[in-house]
């Protein structure tokens, strides 16, 4: 089946206290941005790159394009206010029956192993999401007081999300909820049951300069 990766930046970066938005910055010489475009490449050639950016940062992309002699070849569209409406905005370049991957911009490190993997669940079970175990201890807030609870029954959840492309299109035809925090959230609320598949833990996302940090390490 046709694979798509529907790459969504539209983050303004504030968190890093830096004047460049997060995907911007650079990571071992590059944009951020670029190492994740990269890895859906090299996970497989033939999938279709759909790069989500906000209308004003599309220019200074392709100025970082030339300049780094970036060639993995992508599609660039306009971005919306919230996540939802960039997801749905990206997913109008997309026509046909499909699988579609739908990943965060400033996840630079994602491994080519993860993207298949998660190709190949959603073409048996639809939808799916990478997640990894907790090792920390968590505790759950109620007002003013805080609770211990069982870590083994939660996950940390990451991207790339991937579904079928008539799941991800019902979805998204939904109107805008506040609980829509990621692809899944939107898919759920839909009907729909999410499979999970296991995660790769360098698989950070960049918010602040200590993840920069970590992730120029862990490319060491």
């Amino acid at each position: 089946m046709k694979t798509y990766a529907l790459i969504v930046a539209g983050g303004k970066g504030l968190r890093m206290g830096a004047d460049l938005p997060k995907q911007f910055l650079l990571l071992a010489g590059k944009p951020v941005l670029m190492h994740a475009l990269e890895a859906f490449h090299k996970a497989d050639p033939t999938t279709e790159i759909i790069l989500v950016l906000p209308a004003e940062h599309q220019d200074y992309w392709a100025k970082l394009c030339i300049q780094h002699a970036f060639i993995v070849k992508h599609e660039v569209t306009t971005g919306g206010a919230v996540r939802f409406d960039s997801v749905r905005n990206g997913l109008k370049r997309i026509q046909g029956e499909c699988l579609i991957a739908i990943h965060d911009g400033v996840r630079p490190l994602v491994s080519p192993e993860l993207i298949n993997r998660c190709f190949a669940k959603a073409a048996e079970k639809g939808a799916v999401i990478p997640v990894f175990e907790l090792t920390e201890s968590i505790r759950r807030i109620e007002g003013p007081r805080s609770f211990a609870v069982d870590r083994s029954h939660f996950r940390s959840v990451q991207t790339p999300q991937t579904f079928r492309s008539d799941i991800l299109n019902k979805s998204y035809h939904q109107p805008f909820q506040p609980n829509f925090t990621d692809d899944a959230s939107v898919v759920e609320a839909a009907g729909y049951e999410i499979a999970l598949v296991e995660g790769n833990r360098e698989n950070i996302k960049i918010t602040t300069p200590q993840d920069l940090l970590l992730a120029e390490q862990l490319l060491k």
